[in-house]
């Protein structure tokens, strides 16, 4: 793939995803919350196998 054309396809994500966040902050917001939790789980799944 071209370097113009992952540039292109790169500033196509960051718009969409700056679109999202400006019309839907809810539901972005609990998307990261999600993304958090799921870092959460691993933590905690790992500290109980460390006990």
């Amino acid at each position: 793939m071209s370097k113009f054309l992952k540039t292109l396809l790169l500033a196509l994500l960051v718009a969409f995803l700056l679109y999202y966040l400006y019309t839907r902050p809810e539901e972005a917001a609990n998307f990261i919350r999600g993304i958090f939790g799921i870092f959460d789980s691993i933590g905690r799944f790992f500290d109980s196998l460390a006990r």
